[in-house]
């Protein structure tokens, strides 16, 4: 069992360990921050998001130097020498200390409550209201109320292009099917729209 929906209030996500890198301890990064020079320094020290079965559970990581190969990050770490302790890491999720009151202008970094309680609104209409967020390893889930029940929305720039913490507004754009349990508004002007006369003549 995972450990993976609990973290600290007074923890921002700041990135996500995917895939070891060549054979000396790299591992690529997906970043949540805007500003990796001043979250990815050497000696920084991050909290792990791992699941209990992993041999890293309940321990920190230290950052020994930040690299970039072909516009990815990768990641060289404190205790991991060679690629097979960096498989064991793979899609490991990376936290840092930081006071809750401060407020972070970083475009994909926020802390959990800062989202929860706000209005998710689709093509302008809200549809329903973040209860909370599952951080998994592969991706992070929204977990939205609607009128319809509980849905889960991956949480993903394709489909939420945008959160607005200070207007308190999440935007989604789903792709067909994913929301497809809500309610949506019946097509009645179709059939209205199709010429009923016999004398309709193509042009």
């Amino acid at each position: 069992m995972s450990d993976d929906s609990t973290t600290p209030a007074t923890q921002l996500r700041v990135g996500r360990l995917t895939k070891a890198h060549g054979l000396k301890g790299a591992i690529k990064l997906e970043l949540f921050t805007d500003d990796p020079g001043r979250r990815f320094v050497p000696g920084a020290v991050f909290t792990l998001q791992v699941p209990t079965s992993s041999p890293w559970h309940g321990k920190t990581i230290e950052l020994v130097e930040l690299r970039w190969y072909n516009q990815h990050a990768v990641g060289f770490f404190k205790d991991v020498p060679d690629r097979e302790a960096a498989e064991t890491l793979a899609k490991a999720i990376l936290w840092i200390d930081q006071d809750p009151t401060e407020q972070t202008d970083e475009e994909d970094a926020w802390y959990d409550h800062q989202l929860v309680g706000l209005a998710v609104v689709r093509d302008g209409v809200q549809i329903g209201t973040l209860t909370r967020l599952e951080h998994l390893p592969a991706q992070d889930l929204l977990i939205v109320k609607t009128a319809a029940g509980e849905v889960m929305i991956p949480f993903v720039k394709a489909i939420v292009p945008s959160v607005d913490v200070k207007t308190g507004v999440i935007t989604i754009t789903p792709p067909p099917g994913l929301l497809e349990e809500l309610p949506e508004e019946p097509d009645t002007d179709e059939p209205a729209a199709t010429p009923t006369t016999p004398d309709a003549q193509d042009a």
